[in-house]
């Protein structure tokens, strides 16, 4: 049956009915939707039909339904997934424009993260690497001692920032009871993480009071694999990256970048590398720097 024409009382009047209602016809044409569209959006919620004839199935729309049919096609234009326009329509003005917000932040992440990735395979293809590498500035830094709680873990590269954050939380919650934190917590790995190995990596964080690290780790630290360890004095070598540029495997090239300074200028790395995060995650934009890619050097 196809609902696209009149019906029983017809549609004289370029599709609308005698009561003022449009057919599913007029009414696509109207919200520049299609008629397959409109009856998608009816069965999801989004759109349901101001009537719907019992004995011909066939579909009316109201005019003023127009408004909230061109808000969802230009939601869809901005690839937004149908669940999430269903929220915003279904929301109050300042709480939709909120979720637009929330879902437009996403997409620009998403983006820049894809264009950090693109220059990263972009110069791995054309064998342009150390071009990419004079992109990150690389200076070193002394770090003196430290006591440390940490947690480890075996994972793999799509894994590692789930955990990271996790563990990272976790930590920074335990060490309330440590003396709190003193310094960026990093997280350094003890051997690859990739998308074959996995590691182990280790969420480290700073903290004050190295006796009561001891008490919590002794009564907590099987739960997680937690331990405390004191951090000796180190020179590290890094550099700075943005939250876009943290993603697996476009960070790599920062790695890559660090250790060939580390060659250049003579240096020898003393220990595992590590990810140094020294801003608040969450708050941070795609752009804005959020880590340091960081060799221990001598």
């Amino acid at each position: 049956m196809d609902d696209g024409h009149g019906g029983a009382r017809g549609d004289r009047h370029g599709g609308a009915r005698d009561d003022g209602l449009l057919t599913i016809g007029a009414f696509a044409a109207r919200a520049r939707l299609s008629a397959k569209a409109l009856r998608l959006y009816d069965r999801m919620g989004l759109l349901v039909p101001d009537h719907v004839d019992e004995a011909t199935g066939y579909r009316y729309y109201r005019t003023a339904q127009t408004e909230r049919a061109r808000l969802v096609a230009l939601l869809r234009r901005l690839d937004m997934p149908l669940a999430r326009v269903a929220e915003v329509v279904h929301a109050d003005g300042p709480g939709a424009a909120g979720l637009l917000d929330a879902y437009w932040a996403e997409v620009e992440a998403r983006v820049a993260g894809q264009r950090t990735l693109a220059d990263y395979l972009r110069a791995r293809l054309s064998g342009r690497s150390s071009e990419v590498y004079e992109k990150f500035a690389v200076e070193t830094v002394d770090v003196p001692e430290q006591v440390v709680i940490s947690e480890s873990r075996h994972t793999l590269a799509a894994e590692l920032p789930a955990w990271i954050g996790a563990s990272l939380g976790r930590l920074e919650e335990a060490a309330r009871d440590c003396g709190g934190v003193t310094a960026a917590p990093f997280v350094v790995y003890h051997s690859e993480v990739s998308m074959e190995s996995d590691g182990p990596a280790e969420s480290c964080v700073p903290v004050a009071d190295e006796a009561a690290a001891r008490a919590w780790a002794e009564q907590r630290g099987r739960a997680w694999r937690s331990q405390v360890r004191v951090e000796p004095a180190r020179r590290l070598a890094y550099t700075r990256i943005t939250k876009a540029q943290v993603a697996h495997p476009q960070i790599l090239a920062a790695f890559e970048a660090v250790e060939e300074w580390v060659s250049a200028q003579g240096l020898t790395v003393a220990g595992p590398c590590r990810e140094v995060y020294f801003t608040d995650w969450e708050a941070a934009g795609p752009e804005d720097p959020v880590c340091d890619v960081a060799f221990p050097v001598r």
